[in-house]
């Protein structure tokens, strides 16, 4: 009776434990950190991320101790979670799993990871981090499995992953990383020997790593050769790299002349000696005046080096730290830091706040405007002229996250250099008064829709400058398309998209993208419909890619724009799509879709473009045309050329004499 009684009483004790069990206040703050990092949860898998009524062992994707006092497992893959990693996951002391997975994750990798002694699995694949892999991670050593691929990251592979001597599976494939790949033997090495011999202590990096079975470097800008010890990975391991193979498929030498030369990294020296020992013996004697000389002058030359460091930490530190004005819980103080690679905007002018309101007449000339953002043009002081976009948003809602897409879009629209695209000069990013701006270079002859829909005399165009226009954007928008990388959609592609020069050249000009950044609710998310002319662009500017198809289609209703002259959509006749769909296939019908103010106009050219229109709008995604196959189409089959405008109609003529 007593036994059964004994027994009884440490089964309740046990059972109060277990329910009064809760995780510690450092793992609940890393995971409460993370929620809060989290600016956009499309399925809502954080929705019972309560920190007020709930036990952090009970939320979506985390898995805990069977007495719930410790947090073992983090796993939200493919949520599209868009947000950042956060310091403050080094908090979570015995957490075994890291899984993200598949999300839409940017900033960096925190080098906090580091201190995570229990993690097995590091998953952050198919995200869109960006920065440096933390050397940090090589601390890990109980590492199984580590899972960079796909997202952005810069950098030299860490020789430091050498060090994890469980590691069986590591993929950094589909980033930007260079250098060489870290793994180097004293003597000749065999890969076939590579588990016998992989711990002995001539070998350094990736050699070291007896358990490897995956790896995977390929589609990075990595140089040199593929180390002898790995010679045992399946070839397509390297591809699309910069290395010296002839065997494997390379990047064209053109992508890897930026890719850094492999540098010789330091080597631990095996016996731990320090390098003192091996020279000293070669150390001569030297009279007292002159050692006395010798320190005084590099103690000197040490003070101010440490100066000017401690000097261009401090720029830095204020240059790549952007604080995100995020609400914490009252135990918790100080704030949480973005950190913004400061190399991203080295290339891309920076204009002060004080040269554009000079330019712009103290922003008193204001040519454009909408409720994101305000464009004023400006004269620069021996310079070009400029179209200067200001966002319109308040400091207060200014986030960390805003910053980050801030300078991407900048940096985004920096790398476009093509005749027919809007050419950016710079930025501007002060504090105070706050401002953000875009400088462009400014297009004399206004939008193309001021001019479609000018009811005015004498300001009509021709039928041969239309076909000129047609052609400038679709070179403009192969441009973005196909010949850079990543590709570049433009935000809404209408006729108020495109820039006219003083010669009447087409310019794309994205001054939407604002709304990429500012506007976040999911009615503004998603690719273009068959109901107007408008590709709106998922929120991520990352996305921009995704959505070429959708810059078909608004193309295809630009072209009917620009032939018709009617605007996409007008209350009276509803969308010009729908009007237009039965005479596009019908030659007898075709030209009544040519504005009626065009006295003359080629019915050869009038076939091309409609054949055109109907391929673009076609309602199958996948059976449109890419922009290089329109542009061949447009380029062979429409005569552009002087000839061709001297046998055209008197306002083509008296077109070419304004020119001229």
């Amino acid at each position: 009776m007593k036994l059964c009684t004994s027994w009884l009483l440490i089964s309740t004790l046990s059972l109060c434990l277990l329910a009064s069990a809760t995780v510690p206040p450092n793992e609940a703050w890393g995971l409460t950190s993370l929620r809060e990092a989290i600016y956009e949860d499309p399925y809502l898998v954080l929705s019972n991320w309560n920190t007020l009524d709930s036990d952090p062992c009970d939320w979506f994707g985390v898995s805990c101790t069977m007495a719930g006092d410790h947090v073992l497992k983090l796993n939200i893959s493919g949520s599209s979670l868009r947000g950042f990693l956060v310091p403050e996951l080094g908090q979570i002391t015995y957490l075994q799993e890291l899984i993200l997975h598949g999300n839409n994750l940017i900033g960096t990798i925190p080098k906090e990871l580091g201190v995570l002694k229990s993690l097995k699995v590091l998953d952050l694949g198919k995200n869109r981090l960006s920065g440096p892999i933390p050397p940090e991670i090589g601390n890990l050593t109980l590492l199984v499995n580590i899972n960079l691929q796909s997202n952005g990251l810069t950098g030299r592979v860490p020789a430091e992953l050498g060090n994890l001597r469980y590691l069986q599976e590591l993929r950094l494939d589909r980033n930007r990383l260079q250098g060489s790949v870290p793994a180097s033997s004293s003597s000749n090495f065999d890969s076939n020997m590579h588990e016998m011999y992989a711990s002995k202590a001539n070998l350094t990096g990736f050699c070291r790593s007896s358990q490897l079975k995956v790896a995977d470097f390929s589609y990075n800008f990595l140089v040199g050769d593929i180390p002898k010890c790995l010679e045992y990975l399946p070839r397509s391991s390297f591809q699309g790299n910069c290395l010296q193979s002839k065997e494997l498929k390379q990047r064209p030498s053109i992508q890897c002349a930026g890719a850094s030369p492999a540098k010789s990294q330091p080597v631990v020296n095996p016996n731990h000696q320090p390098a003192q020992y091996v020279s000293k013996h070669h150390v001569t004697s030297k009279p007292v005046w002159l050692l006395t000389l010798e320190i005084v002058s590099g103690a000197m030359v040490g003070s101010l080096f440490l100066v000017a460091v401690l000097t261009a930490c401090q720029k830095c530190n204020k240059q790549a730290s952007i604080i995100i004005p995020w609400k914490k819980s009252p135990s918790q103080k100080g704030h949480t830091a973005v950190y913004i690679d400061p190399e991203m905007l080295k290339d891309v002018r920076s204009y002060s706040r004080q040269e554009l309101e000079v330019a712009c007449e103290d922003f008193s000339n204001i040519i454009g405007s909408s409720p994101d953002s305000v464009v004023y043009k400006g004269n620069m002081k021996g310079g070009p002229e400029i179209a200067v976009i200001s966002v319109s948003i308040k400091e207060a809602l200014w986030t960390g996250y805003l910053e980050l897409y801030f300078q991407r879009e900048v940096a985004d629209l920096a790398r476009l250099n093509h005749e027919n695209t809007g050419k950016l000069l710079g930025y501007c990013r002060e504090s105070t008064p706050f401002t953000r701006m875009l400088v462009f270079e400014y297009a004399s002859n206004g939008t193309l829709y001021d001019h479609l829909h000018c009811y005015e005399e004498g300001c009509q165009f021709s039928w041969i400058r239309r076909m000129k226009i047609v052609i400038g954007i679709a070179r403009g928008l192969r441009y973005l398309h196909t010949e850079i990388e990543p590709p570049f959609t433009i935000s809404e592609l209408n006729s108020s998209a495109v820039y006219l020069t003083e010669e009447f050249s087409p310019k794309l000009v994205d001054f939407e993208s604002w709304k990429s950044i500012l506007e976040r609710s999911e009615k503004n998310s998603g690719s273009i419909g068959s109901q107007g002319a408008v590709c709106v662009l998922p929120n991520s500017i990352e996305a921009r890619h995704l959505d070429t198809k959708g810059n078909i289609y608004a193309f295809g209703v630009l072209l009917l724009e620009i032939i018709s002259g009617r605007p996409p959509y007008c209350k009276e006749k509803g969308y010009l799509v729908d009007w237009a769909r039965e005479y596009l296939e019908m030659p007898e019908v075709m030209s009544y879709v040519v504005d009626p103010e065009l006295k003359h106009f080629r019915y050869d050219d009038l076939k091309v473009i409609c054949e055109v229109i109907t391929l673009c709008i076609n309602p199958d995604t996948t059976a449109r045309p890419s922009t290089r196959e329109l542009c061949s189409m447009l380029e062979c089959r429409i005569d552009t050329s002087i000839s061709m405008e001297l046998n055209s109609s008197s306002l083509a003529w008296a077109e070419l004499a304004l020119l001229s």
